[in-house]
């Protein structure tokens, strides 16, 4: 079996990361939404988009952040809970990986803001959602089995170290 990681702490450093993605994306809509009012902009005839494409940005900025603000309230309402052994993956697990080359991955499976990536006890975690292609091929599966993701010549076979 693999450490033991702390994965309420591990949770708890994901929200906090969160919380700052969903500022960013507060001050970022700010500026294009300022932008895109901004005196300047006015269209000085018909072929001037600069509001337009201002007016785009702004759009743009405010589904971003209702992406990172659905993020964070997912993980906030996560349950933390620790599997034991023969229990299946499935969200909220630590899940560690090694694939056919040797390369090992520590991933947790989560309710949202899957690709984000974070340094944790000295190892980089990367959550992964169910709508992923490998967080769907972990569901449900247990500690020693193997997955496959892809096909042909880009398949993928990994092998479930432990979960936690």
């Amino acid at each position: 079996m693999a450490e033991s990681i702390n994965k309420r702490a591990l949770v708890e450093a994901i929200t906090t990361e969160l919380e700052a993605l969903v500022q960013n994306a507060k001050d970022a809509t700010l500026r294009a939404y300022e932008s895109a009012t901004h005196e300047e902009n006015v269209p000085e005839n018909k072929y001037d988009t600069l509001a337009l494409e201002a007016a785009y940005l702004t759009q743009g900025q405010a589904r971003r952040l209702a992406e990172c603000e659905a993020d964070l309230e997912a993980f906030k309402n996560l349950k933390v809970v620790d599997f034991g052994e023969g229990d299946p993956i499935a969200l909220g697990a630590f899940v560690h990986l090694q694939d056919a080359g040797g390369v090992e991955q520590r991933l947790l499976l989560g309710p949202g803001a899957g690709g984000l990536k974070i340094q944790f006890q000295n190892q980089l975690v990367v959550v992964i959602t169910p709508s992923a292609p490998l967080g769907k091929a972990l569901l449900n599966v247990y500690e020693g089995d193997d997955v496959e993701i892809g096909s042909g010549i880009s398949k993928k076979r990994f092998s479930v170290i432990s979960i936690q």
